[in-house]
């Protein structure tokens, strides 16, 4: 019950908060359009930051409703060609960087029982983190997979040889606004990997990361079968 108290009050807050961010980017606007030739270098790089600086909040609310939204909608499980939505995704992310070859290896066959708007989300998360974080690595890698676990349900990996990350920072890597690199380095909003959190536990998984410095990261989670009736 605290939780749905806290997605509750999350999503008013952040739904509130777009009204006078609205009203400082329109102002901001305004004062660029009407005003430049009257404000000195100093004072059109102020007005710079603060129109960067909306544009960073709007993400982050938007972020913020995308997670809080997680509780409120319901789960509507069907068989969905994993491999498939991971290809989508791959062309997606390709067509927004036409000249970055990147090596996409995608298993073929992978499918789940899964709610398809939410595994989507979730797929896009972690492939459009992988895209990322192997910007600068000039032969990129990234690759989707499964290993079957004993006693355990299947366990799909997404894998990339891109910046990585020190384990040490391993316990909050699901917390929301928790960033393992600075935003000089890497853009974001820190709330990706939380809204992969929250859709695998809605379907009853499990996910974690490994990581290491300069070495790349991979993403483990599972999307176990429904228990019957």
């Amino acid at each position: 019950m605290a939780n749905d108290e806290l997605d509750s009050f999350s999503y008013s807050v952040a739904h509130d908060l777009n009204a006078p961010l609205r009203s400082i980017n329109g102002f901001a606007a305004l004062l660029e359009q009407e005003f430049a030739g009257r404000l000195d270098d100093e004072g059109r790089d102020f007005l710079a930051r603060i129109r960067s600086a909306t544009v960073r909040m709007a993400a982050l609310i938007e972020d913020l409703l995308r997670l809080a939204r997680l509780s409120r909608v319901s789960l509507a499980r069907e068989r969905v060609d994993l491999s498939q939505v991971a290809r989508e995704i791959a062309v997606e992310l390709q067509a927004t960087q036409p000249d970055r070859a990147v090596e996409w290896r995608i298993e073929e066959g992978l499918a789940a029982n899964a709610d398809p708007g939410l595994v989507r989300s979730l797929l896009q998360n972690l492939l459009t983190n992988a895209w990322k974080y192997t910007r600068d690595q000039p032969r990129p890698v990234i690759s989707f997979g499964v290993s079957t676990l004993a006693r355990s349900a299947p366990e799909f990996t997404v894998r990339d040889n891109g910046a990585g990350f020190d384990m040490a920072g391993a316990p909050r890597l699901f917390s929301p606004f928790h960033r393992l690199h600075s935003e000089r380095e890497f853009e974001g909003t820190g709330i990706g990997l939380a809204i992969v959190q929250r859709i695998v536990f809605r379907h009853g998984g499990q996910v974690r990361g490994e990581g290491s410095p300069g070495a790349g990261a991979t993403f483990h989670f599972t999307l176990p079968e429904p228990a019957p009736g």
